[in-house]
């Protein structure tokens, strides 16, 4: 189904209206500039050339050659929203450390002043259906949020949420998962075991482990893992849903470093 961009925006427009409350998202340094390009759902240039990539957040991007419309349609009405908030506005930026990255982009949180009051860029964008939360390294207050956010937006079938095939894939699909190689999918399934084999957890959803879904943990994050209730055994036999970044590792594999990643389903 492909996204109409009228629908997207008047989403939008009824969010704004709502004024971010006051949220510590960890930021450092704070700074300011005109948007005077939107590269894509997530980034922007300003003025004075600076390259901003939102922190917190993941979008669909579009990516060269592919002949999939609903997802180029998702990526670009992602681009039109951004676009919609920050484009020839002035935005107020609160720069993570270790800004630049190696291509010269700060990750940052933006906010925009609106008659409501101050707007946090990244929350709108995840309220209406057009972004997912990342933030595996946020501040509690603030995942929780942008969590929010997402919760109420895929309850709400916004945006990305109301067609979720191009986001949310099944773990005994993984020939469907490995097609998303590469990009920052959601996976849900039930676990089948759990694993150990140099210094990684293996938490699969399947019996054909080498062929199907599977998470990784590395041994040495463990402590941080059982401390939030999601120690690697616990997670067998249990339904639950992941995001990351999906690699080939045999089959389809996400890396999983935070237990923000993870969430118990029942």
């Amino acid at each position: 189904m492909i996204l109409a961009f009228a629908a997207v925006l008047a989403a939008f427009g009824t969010q704004a209206q709502v004024p971010a409350r006051a949220v510590d998202c960890g930021s450092n340094s704070g700074t300011s500039g005109e948007v005077v390009r939107v590269v894509d759902g997530r980034s922007f240039l300003l003025a004075d050339s600076r390259e901003i990539r939102l922190a917190a957040i993941e979008t669909l991007l579009p990516v060269p050659g592919d002949e999939d419309e609903a997802r180029v349609a998702a990526a670009l009405a992602a681009k039109a929203a951004l676009e919609a908030l920050v484009l020839h506005r002035e935005v107020d930026l609160r720069v993570l450390r270790g800004s630049p990255d190696r291509y010269g982009r700060l990750f940052a949180y933006a906010s925009i002043q609106t008659p409501a009051g101050e707007t946090l860029v990244q929350h709108e964008l995840v309220a209406t259906g057009q972004a997912l939360v990342w933030g595996a390294f946020l501040a509690e207050p603030c995942r929780a949020y942008l969590r929010d956010a997402e919760r109420d937006a895929r309850r709400g079938g916004l945006g990305l949420w109301g067609d979720p095939y191009y986001i949310v894939k099944r773990a005994a699909n993984p020939l469907d998962i490995l097609a998303e190689q590469g990009r920052f999918t959601l996976v849900t399934g039930t676990v089948t075991s759990v694993r150990q084999s140099s210094g990684l957890s293996y938490v699969n959803f399947g019996r054909r482990w080498h062929e199907q879904f599977t998470v990784t943990i590395a041994k040495r994050n463990e402590g941080i893992f059982a401390s939030a209730g999601l120690a690697p055994k616990v997670l067998a036999g249990r339904n639950v849903e992941v995001r990351g970044w999906i690699e080939e590792r045999g089959g389809p594999a996400i890396e999983v470093v935070r237990p923000e990643q993870i969430e118990i389903v029942n």
